[in-house]
């Protein structure tokens, strides 16, 4: 059935303040590495609570479009704030712990049938995307085509047709997952760390240690900012 006769939604007033940073941005020429005023002068200038200019940042740091630095203010990361609609946001909290939940079961079994059955071509394939990743880092960027290439050459090495089969129906998702990993800070490093981890272990034809390895990995994927996020909390 279709949903165009669900119920109305209000908008939040954290989205109002949104769409006036947004605008403040864009008439300011700001760029990226530039400051926005503090909350308090934003919460004044805008004739809102500051609860409400918190909570809008707060969007805008999950979308990794901000930075809030601890006592220093917040900066901005591009130099736009063209955020994602927060219903948007919203509907991917709600399918994310589904998505890591079967990305856990998957990838974890495929990291030890992987130890089991590589070949020397898939090892080859494994340390190629690895090289991709750290290029990547290396021009600062967060390692998202890396990532999507040694997850891929790892469900590769497990030669599995169902399980492959089973992650090509769900690559949209987990394409969503590991974006929203890799942008969280630091994180791009540390997931390469871990990615060396699998591959030693799968190289070793360790399959217990590959699928422990692996385990740690998604359980970390799955540390992101916008899991902790309330999209009703404007308090």
């Amino acid at each position: 059935m279709t949903d165009a006769l669900r119920p109305m939604t209000k908008q939040r007033l954290y989205e109002q303040v949104l769409e006036r940073l947004r605008q403040y941005v864009a008439d300011g020429g700001l760029r990226a590495g530039d400051r926005l005023p503090p909350e308090r002068d934003l919460a004044q200038r805008l004739g809102v609570s500051r609860a409400s200019v918190k909570q809008a940042i707060v969007v805008l740091e999950v979308q990794g479009l901000v930075e809030a630095r601890h006592g220093g203010g917040t900066y901005l990361v591009r130099d736009s704030l063209d955020a994602e609609p927060v219903e948007k946001m919203v509907e991917r909290r709600r399918r994310l712990p589904d998505v890591l939940e079967a990305r856990e079961a998957l990838e974890t079994k495929l990291a030890e049938l992987a130890a089991e059955r590589r070949t020397e071509g898939d090892l080859a394939a494994m340390r190629s995307a690895l090289a991709v990743m750290a290029e990547e880092i290396d021009r600062d960027g967060h390692g998202v085509e890396g990532d999507r290439l040694f997850h891929a050459a790892v469900t590769a090495a497990a030669h599995s047709s169902l399980l492959a089969e089973f992650m090509r129906s769900i690559a949209h998702q987990i394409a969503e997952s590991r974006t929203e990993s890799l942008r969280q800070p630091g994180r791009p490093g540390r997931s390469l760390a871990q990615h060396r981890a699998i591959l030693d272990a799968v190289a070793a034809g360790e399959p217990r240690q590959a699928a422990a390895a692996m385990r740690r990995h998604v359980r970390t994927v799955a540390k992101v900012r916008l899991l902790d996020w309330d999209p009703e909390d404007e308090r």
